[in-house]
């Protein structure tokens, strides 16, 4: 299953407005601002609530990967358990993306931070009937029955300890 991508960024505009978009087409965008610090605000408050919806599915493969490692300089091989992670330079701060990777992808991403992490799917044991032992009678009282009672060690007897005076 391919890795998913969201990118949210932000164009200014020569009449000095800014707009935001989204990678997701469904998504609804506000219109062009002079407001550049309430559209930011939106698009950051855009890419968590995608973060919160999506999570991190254990058979994504790594995203990153996919598009020849784009997010970080160094070539590596996929490897380790799937991340939904934010990737945002807040020197730069007009593109946030959103992005499922490898742990080893991660690793080389600068300006990242791990939002989720998937659980790998647990194979259900498949294991064999075990015979429960019948129940053993109570006696009431809270003591359990003789039966219950461990055979005493015939040869082992209780530890000696001397009497204290009293004085």
């Amino acid at each position: 299953m391919p890795g998913r991508t969201w990118t949210v960024r932000l164009t200014g505009h020569p009449d000095h407005t800014v707009s935001v978009t989204c990678s997701t087409a469904a998504c609804k965008m506000p219109p062009r601002s002079k407001d550049a610090a309430s559209i930011r605000r939106f698009a950051a408050e855009h890419v968590k609530a995608h973060g919160r919806l999506a999570g991190a599915r254990p058979s994504a493969a790594c995203s990153c990967g996919s598009a020849q490692c784009t997010l970080h300089e160094t070539r590596v091989h996929c490897a380790g358990t799937s991340l939904l992670v934010l990737v945002h330079n807040p020197a730069v701060g007009q593109v946030w993306t959103l992005a499922e990777v490898c742990q080893a992808c991660a690793r080389n991403i600068p300006h990242i931070t791990i939002l989720a992490t998937a659980k790998p799917a647990l194979p259900i044991p498949t294991a064999p009937s075990v015979e429960r032992p019948a129940q053993r009678a109570v006696v009431p009282g809270g003591f359990s029955s003789p039966e219950a009672a461990p055979d005493p060690s015939p040869g082992r007897r209780r530890p000696h300890h001397p009497r204290r005076s009293r004085g």
